[in-house]
């Protein structure tokens, strides 16, 4: 468990660790309605400049507080939380500390107290649930200000921003000194992944947000029921805080950050993350994308294993045949709605396992196994009605926390892609009332309701198509993966690669539109849906993957194969002559899950070579059965289009790879591509040439 207290003496030197106050100044004072211990100024905080680590006010002397030893549940936290707790406490000075014990009754003085700071509306129509509004500036995924500080910069690679640690852990010193001043630090324990899991990992975070504890209590196995394990192996340190101390006396705003200073922060050779100035989703629940992802794919990468941003769920055949697929989609291009598929062709049966993150190994048996780190779901609302992902309506009635929403005058949320207009007066996501659509001179809606990336945030528990191994300690066996991407053209509906080798080059050179989930524009490069992800050099960690069977082949018990699962590739948003989706999608895409399960069978007759890997043959993807309202106006000459390898796109694709290996990946550092994807690279322009 790595000291925090430990490495501000290194990057700082000479500043005598974290000096609150003035020399004995701290008095406990009562705060039992929120179960904390408030820490008091005896006089005003003082106002310092730091300056390479030194004090230049002349302050001197420490007033570390323990009183925060005395809350309620203090008393629990194994002496490595203790130490890291007090160590954020001297450096962030905050007034309280509230250490979580993740109960139910937690949970609602939680959420009283966060209404009644107005930082959330509880929803009359919606039991259980409640909407909050965020900074305009606070909305999103921000990559340039997020950091890989890895001892050397290589080991970060192209793709990552890099400050050498020491550096960074200096200019954190100076963000964080008195950064909680006036708010509650409280105390979170987790475990990502099911508790009895061996590949669970534990952690500890601090934060000065209600509702970052609100939201990750639903994301993560929180409170109490981690400690047991943390106190036995010990936990990733997360700090976070928005960034906004108060003066005494002062009001909060009601959704405090601070955008202009604002760093996520990854430090993968002690595994820390440090967040300040966001309260907005993966910034500062650092448990899903900096945890779950950043930071684990590094230890995947020592351990063995891969941390993958991908959905897991369980298919079904008519025929009783049960089989589980990870696909790998960027944020915002339908992942939540795959992991939650009703599918239109009759007999089928999806089960979600999870929607965004898989953590996947080979067992001993040679079999590739996946469990979802997270206990519930994020998921983007515009777009999710009872067309697209009825599943998700019916889970978000309850229990479920939005963001970004509109708020009806009765206590409903609204978002664009929701079937029915607003039945009440609204206010919209930026506390604008009496909304109304207005249209820009593009022709499209000027103001939406709902913010593109608003977000609902509800347990895995109340999806009423759950897996039953959701929570299984080995996780579920892998078949199939399927790397999926938001393309206008080029990419087909489906195909199969040829193998291990070239499944991994199709996905190192997965390009998509981008979305409203981070701050890109235009078609990107997304790597198994992991560029904004990847915790190290984006080349290693191809070779990683390309390594991967290799590696398990190595680690197999006496007898047993090892069981390489097939790699598919999707694009459902291939667009038509009018600008609008070609491909109706959402429960029709249970018709190239059906053309999936035929080639994982190995069905003869069902697919045909082309330049870019195995394709359905003719009849072999099924778009004539239950032909509903769902397949109206797509037939036999709509599915050639969707199916079509264009020879000279695909051919300008190549020159587009090339580039990206070679310029964009090697600009700068010297770790050089896998020559494997050259090779499939150049093989594919060999058979794109020959066709």
């Amino acid at each position: 468990m790595a000291g925090t207290s430990a490495w501000l003496r290194r990057a700082a030197g000479a500043r005598r660790a974290f000096s609150a106050l003035r020399q004995g100044g701290l008095v406990p004072t009562q705060a039992h309605a929120c179960h904390a211990i408030t820490c008091t100024f005896a006089g005003p905080p003082q106002r310092r400049e730091l300056h390479r680590g030194r004090r230049v006010d002349g302050a001197s002397g420490n007033a570390v507080s323990s009183t925060w030893l005395e809350a309620p549940g203090a008393s629990k936290l194994p002496p490595q939380v203790v130490k890291f707790v007090q160590d954020a406490v001297d450096l962030c000075k905050p007034a309280a500390v509230h250490v979580c014990n993740g109960s139910d009754a937690e949970n609602q003085l939680m959420l009283d107290q966060l209404e009644q700071d107005g930082v959330v509306t509880k929803l009359a129509k919606r039991p259980g649930c409640y909407a909050a509004r965020s900074d305009p500036a606070d909305v999103a995924r921000s990559m340039q200000d997020t950091f890989i500080c890895s001892p050397e910069e290589s080991d970060a690679g192209p793709l990552n921003n890099w400050v050498a640690p020491a550096d960074m852990r200096a200019e954190l010193g100076d963000l964080f000194d008195g950064c909680m001043a006036g708010r509650t630090m409280y105390v979170l324990p987790f475990c990502m992944g099911p508790l009895g899991a061996p590949a669970a990992k534990l952690c500890v975070q601090v934060t000065d947000s209600a509702y970052v504890v609100a939201n990750l209590r639903i994301m993560t196995r929180m409170g109490d029921v981690a400690l047991e394990r943390i106190a036995a192996e010990g936990a990733i340190e997360l700090v976070h805080s928005v960034g906004q101390p108060l003066g005494e006396g002062e009001k909060s705003v009601t959704w405090p950050c601070n955008i202009p200073k604002r760093k996520i922060v990854h430090f993968t050779d002690t595994k820390e993350v440090w967040s300040f100035g966001s309260g907005y989703g993966g910034n500062a629940l650092l448990g899903k994308k900096c945890v779950a992802l950043r930071i684990a794919s590094m230890q995947a990468k020592e351990e063995g294993w891969l941390a993958e941003h991908m959905l897991i769920l369980g298919i079904t055949s008519p025929e009783g045949v049960k089989r589980y697929i990870c696909a790998a989609f960027p944020s915002a291009c339908g992942k939540t709605n795959l992991a939650m598929l009703k599918p239109s062709l009759p007999g089928w049966k999806v089960e979600c396992v999870g929607d965004d993150i898989a953590w996947l190994r080979f067992d001993e048996t040679g079999q590739l196994r996946a469990i979802n780190p997270e206990n519930g779901f994020f998921g983007v609302a515009p777009g999710t009605s009872y067309a697209t992902n009825p599943s998700a309506v019916e889970m978000i009635r309850t229990n479920t926390l939005f963001t970004n929403c509109g708020i009806t005058e009765d206590g409903d949320v609204y978002w664009e892609g929701m079937k029915d207009s607003p039945t009440s007066a609204l206010t919209d996501w930026k506390g604008n009332e009496n909304w109304a659509p207005q249209t820009g001179e593009d022709g499209k809606l000027a103001n939406p309701a709902a913010h593109p990336n608003a977000r609902f945030t509800v347990p895995l528990q109340q999806c009423p198509v759950l897996d039953d191994e959701w929570d299984g300690p080995n996780g579920v066996p892998i078949d199939a993966i399927v790397f999926g991407v938001r393309r206008d053209n080029t990419q087909p509906l489906v195909y199969e690669t040829l193998g291990w080798e070239h499944g991994v080059f199709v996905g190192a050179t997965m390009r998509s539109n981008a979305t409203a989930a981070a701050d890109g524009t235009g078609l990107e490069n997304d790597p198994m849906a992991m560029q904004p992800f990847i915790g190290y050099n984006v080349k290693d960690y191809f070779d990683h993957w390309l390594k991967s069977p290799a590696n398990a082949q190595a680690n197999l018990a006496p007898g047993a194969e090892l069981k390489v699962p097939k790699i598919f590739h999707t694009n459902w948003f291939i667009k038509d002559d009018e600008g609008g989706f070609l491909w109706p999608g959402y429960a029709e895409n249970s018709r190239a899950i059906d053309w999936i399960f035929k080639r994982l069978a190995d069905e003869e007759g069902t697919a045909e070579m082309s330049p870019i890997g195995w394709m359905p043959s003719n009849g072999a993807l099924d778009i004539k059965s239950y032909a509903g309202d769902g397949m109206k106006g797509f037939g036999d000459a709509e599915l050639e289009r969707a199916l079509a390898v264009d020879k000279e796109r695909w051919l300008e694709e190549c020159t587009e790879i090339r580039s990206y290996f070679t310029n964009k990946l090697m600009n700068g550092c010297d770790t050089p591509v896998p020559p494997q994807l050259f090779e499939q690279l150049d093989a594919l322009e060999e058979r794109l040439r020959h066709a």
